[in-house]
């Protein structure tokens, strides 16, 4: 004997799917990424599996499952920034800071994102830092980009220092 389902059971069913990827999106984009407690809440309150969640999720590379870095690294490997040598700042990412795609470092300073297109093809190779574009970089402007980043952080924190008594 075959279960017949309702309309309305459907309709639900459809609807819950339909917030799925726009509520994932909402998440990550206050807490940074998904953490798994963030996929049980959004499990619970949509009635849908976490593995259901886990593998829509996983399909589209926009969500990520770490927290990023203070600096969140994108390198665009399509194809301009790709013939434009974009590979050397992965590679120099490797060198420098120990980190390959989708790693972030131990201190949570740096986190690195090799991504397929960042619609900037007239500034090839492109490399964005959080929000900030940077374009027709090589890999000696990207490296001074880094040693920036760091000393920007170097002096944040002896800012953040408490003073020692005199």
């Amino acid at each position: 004997m075959a279960v017949q389902s309702s309309p309305a059971v459907l309709d639900k069913t459809r609807a819950r799917r339909k917030d799925l990827v726009p509520l994932l999106q909402k998440v990550q984009e206050t807490e940074l990424y998904l953490s798994h407690e963030s996929i049980k809440l959004i499990s619970r309150e949509l009635k849908v599996s976490e593995s259901e969640i886990y593998g829509v999720a996983t399909f589209y590379a926009q969500f990520r499952f770490r927290p990023p870095g203070k600096y969140n690294i994108k390198v665009c490997l399509g194809t301009a920034c790709h013939v434009g040598g974009g590979q050397n700042f992965i590679e120099v990412m490797k060198i420098a800071k120990n980190l390959s795609h989708g790693e972030t470092t131990p201190d949570r300073q740096f986190s690195l994102e090799r991504v397929a297109c960042l619609g900037c093809c007239a500034l090839a190779p492109v490399v964005v830092v959080n929000k900030e574009v940077h374009g027709r970089m090589n890999r000696v402007t990207f490296m001074k980009l880094l040693d920036s980043l760091d000393s920007s952080n170097k002096s944040e924190e002896s800012s953040q220092a408490p003073e020692s008594p005199a």
